[in-house]
């Protein structure tokens, strides 16, 4: 089987990039709101493409980019590893479709391309969430304030009607952990914790 796997960030990311790919495939999963910081064996589409590997029903797996596999170096090794030692050739399409194999026999250019690339990946994740800090930081240093206006009034039975909080409800009965769901849902793990007494209450 050649198999797409795609992955978005968060919940709110549709993946329409991944509609431009018009190559045909036997299967396409998609791992949507996961972040890159979960480790590939952790993700409900990864274990299904993961399963079929290890029943030998795979040749080819397809990624738009290696950011897709993980933004964690170890993680992102360790799972081209396993797709290695299943004899399965590994594509990335933004790197003008590198493959880990060539006529049959392992890419020698293919650990040092991806070795790289996956440290620069996580590397870049690290800035994001640092540059969103100080983000944070600068704005409450200049007068402003996080969370909600002072003054507003928000019932329990509003706060849990909302579909952000049902998501949030459904990711813990799930037995997700709190950073987990906050890293998926773009929220503070502040929210997740107010939703989780909540439930916990009623």
């Amino acid at each position: 089987m050649r198999i797409k796997y795609n992955r978005t960030s968060t919940l709110q990311q549709e993946g329409e990039r991944f509609k431009l790919d018009k190559d045909n495939y036997d299967l396409v999963l998609f791992d949507k709101g996961v972040s890159g910081k979960v480790n590939f064996s952790e993700r409900s589409e990864s274990k299904k493409l993961i399963q079929l590997t290890e029943d030998a029903k795979v040749s080819e797996v397809v990624v738009e980019d290696l950011s897709r596999m993980g933004r964690n170096t170890l993680d992102t090794l360790t799972t081209l590893k396993f797709f290695e030692d299943n004899g399965v050739n590994v594509v990335v399409k933004s790197m003008g479709n590198l493959q880990s194999m060539v006529n049959g026999k392992k890419n020698p250019i293919w650990n040092l391309i991806t070795s790289v690339m996956s440290s620069l990946y996580e590397l870049e994740r690290e800035n994001i969430l640092e540059r969103t800090e100080m983000g944070r930081k600068m704005y409450v240093m200049n007068g402003g304030k996080l969370g909600r206006k002072v003054g507003t009034i928000e019932d329990r039975k509003t706060f849990l009607g909302k579909d952000k909080t049902k998501k949030i409800t459904s990711l813990l009965e799930k037995g997700k952990s709190v950073r987990d769901i906050s890293s998926r849902l773009g929220v503070s793990t502040k929210t997740v914790v107010k939703v989780r007494k909540y439930v916990e209450v009623c």
